[in-house]
């Protein structure tokens, strides 16, 4: 069983079991999650798409950490103008691992 769901104005592709980083959610590690913001589920009986959304569907989760992105370089650059800037970004991310999909 596979879901797509929404979470931080991305789209997610997940299973059962499977773990993945999204944007910072404000919930401390070992909570549980539930986003129903659903677009899709499949399973072996087939697909049910949403219009937007599927009626009852949600993904349940639980926070596994919170972790910090690889730095991302940013450099602003005029030539012959002597001008350059250099900054640095680490993104704050959440580890969720999904324990279930369902649908009502």
């Amino acid at each position: 069983m596979f879901a797509v769901f929404v979470s931080g104005g991305k789209q997610h592709r997940v299973t059962e079991g499977e773990t993945l980083k999204l944007e910072r959610l404000k919930a401390a590690p070992g909570d549980e999650v539930v986003f129903e913001q659903v677009l899709l589920i499949g399973d072996d009986g087939g697909v049910r798409i949403g219009q937007p959304l599927v009626e009852g569907g949600r993904v349940k989760a639980e926070v596994v950490n919170h972790v910090r992105d690889r730095k991302i370089r940013v450099i602003k650059f005029k030539r012959r103008k002597g001008y350059l800037r250099r900054q640095g970004h680490r993104q704050w991310r959440t580890e969720v691992r999904v324990t279930g999909i369902g649908a009502a």
